[in-house]
């Protein structure tokens, strides 16, 4: 029978999501304390693949399973599992649900703070420059996503994606106080460190470092920017995954 769990990460001490052979990863983490609760060999599958260091307040898996759960199942997994993962549900889905390839939109964050914050390193983004930054051009410069549906100069170098076309919905700065910043961005799917580059375009905007008219040139012709940045994962969280026959 198949099971979807809906669970939450602190990623700062992992190196990713997908088990691999460099660090502990949340995936592998996961395995573990299934497998040991269960008695069998448990592999789950994610919404996605988080990079090192980046967080999900909200994030789906699944699992295969044909026994029965012992009694307090969730309550005893989340005793076994580290402070830094949460396990909220698990429950049954029809077989062919899948995490990845069902989910219809996911949403991420990324929280900046414009001054320094000793209460929450490795959860946002420090950036105590803040009257280098232009908000409004900022919110500008996202806005132009809107208008695309290729997004290669916010794509990674090396990914193996097959496309670049993605369906974003939103992309917005928000501001939360005057030194609190968020980003937030859907979309149907979202390329390799796609998130962390977009964040990194807005900053180089805010600074003056970048004009609109280079990101538009670079959309259009799907090339590199001219000055690319990749923000630091400590800030980015997906928020949210959605499917249309969840049940």
């Amino acid at each position: 029978m198949r099971y979807f769990a809906e669970i939450a990460y602190n990623g700062a001490q992992y190196v990713g999501w997908q088990v691999q052979p460099n660090g502990i990863t949340v995936q592998q983490t996961i395995d573990e304390a299934l497998s040991l609760i269960l008695g069998v060999k448990i592999e789950v599958l994610g919404c996605g693949r988080t990079d090192a260091g980046v967080h999900a307040s909200q994030f789906f898996l699944h699992f295969d399973f044909e026994g029965t759960f012992p009694k307090g199942f969730v309550h005893r997994l989340n005793k076994v599992l580290p402070k830094d993962i949460a396990v909220y549900s698990i429950f049954p889905v029809k077989e062919d649900m899948h995490a990845r390839f069902s989910a219809t939109k996911r949403s991420y964050e990324y929280h900046i703070d414009l001054r320094k914050n000793p209460f929450r390193s490795k959860i946002i983004f420090q950036y105590p420059y803040n009257k280098e930054l232009d908000f409004e051009k900022m919110n500008q410069a996202v806005q132009l996503l809107l208008n695309y549906d290729e997004f290669f100069p916010f794509c990674k170098t090396h990914s193996d994606a097959k496309t670049m076309f993605c369906d974003i919905t939103r992309a917005e700065w928000v501001k939360i106080n005057d030194t609190q910043w968020v980003f937030h961005i859907s979309s149907n799917r979202f390329l390799r460190g796609m998130v962390r580059l977009i964040v990194g375009m807005s900053i180089n905007i805010g600074r003056g470092k970048l004009e609109i008219e280079d990101v538009k040139e670079a959309l259009e012709q799907q090339k590199t920017l001219k000055q690319s940045y990749s923000v630091p994962p400590d800030g980015l969280f997906l928020t949210e995954v959605s499917y249309p026959d969840l049940i």
